[in-house]
């Protein structure tokens, strides 16, 4: 069985504000996650976004939208797969953060194995989606990450790659002297996540 990284596209794989309106502007890439997310594909791991999307949907951005979002991010990242809940609070959908429906929906799509896989976000939510899974999660350090259970808050995504790589059978992917951060002296300068969307 596989291992897999979870990871929350807003705020750490991308910049989105449906105010701004127009796809230039609602969505712009983050290039300083392309190293980190480079050494845990080399290091075997499957790379799956997971999103909760009922408020950019709420906030009038189109399907159509949503979609080149999606098909930019996979291109960006090689990401494997891409899941989302568009569902909101009311609807009680199992799939809908911080409930695990999206991550065991991956582990029987894709076979993983939950407990060597890992979930990176940067909202108390995802934490509490790893808990009820059975993952290891690590925080981008936020206003968002709450007071509950945490198992690792970092800077900054780099830091949260060389954490996992650090778990992962106690071995590196990569030599030590190697660069995951474009700005590796204030790289969590830039990784503020916008406004709770979800």
């Amino acid at each position: 069985m596989r291992a897999a990284i979870f990871i929350e596209p807003a705020g750490l794989l991308a910049d989105i504000d449906p105010t701004r309106g127009g796809f230039g502007r609602l969505f712009e890439l983050r290039p300083e996650a392309s190293a980190p997310l480079a050494a845990l594909k080399r290091a075997g791991f499957l790379l799956i976004a997971d999103a909760n999307e009922h408020g950019l949907l709420h906030a009038g951005v189109g399907r159509g939208e949503l979609d080149q979002m999606h098909e930019a991010l996979r291109c960006a990242f090689s990401l494997d797969d891409i899941l989302v809940c568009r569902h909101d609070d009311g609807d009680a959908c199992p799939c809908r953060k911080p409930r695990p429906g999206l991550v065991t929906e991956a582990a029987f799509k894709w076979h993983l194995d939950l407990e060597r896989s890992f979930v990176v976000g940067n909202r108390w939510q995802d934490a509490e989606m790893a808990r009820m899974a059975g993952c290891v999660s690590l925080l981008v350090k936020s206003p968002w990450i709450g007071r509950g259970h945490h198992d690792f808050v970092l800077p900054d995504l780099a830091s949260v790659a060389w954490k996992i790589l650090d778990l992962k059978d106690g071995a590196h992917a990569v030599p030590r002297g190697t660069t995951l951060s474009h700005d590796p002296a204030g790289a969590d300068q830039n990784l503020t996540p916008i406004e709770d969307l979800t």
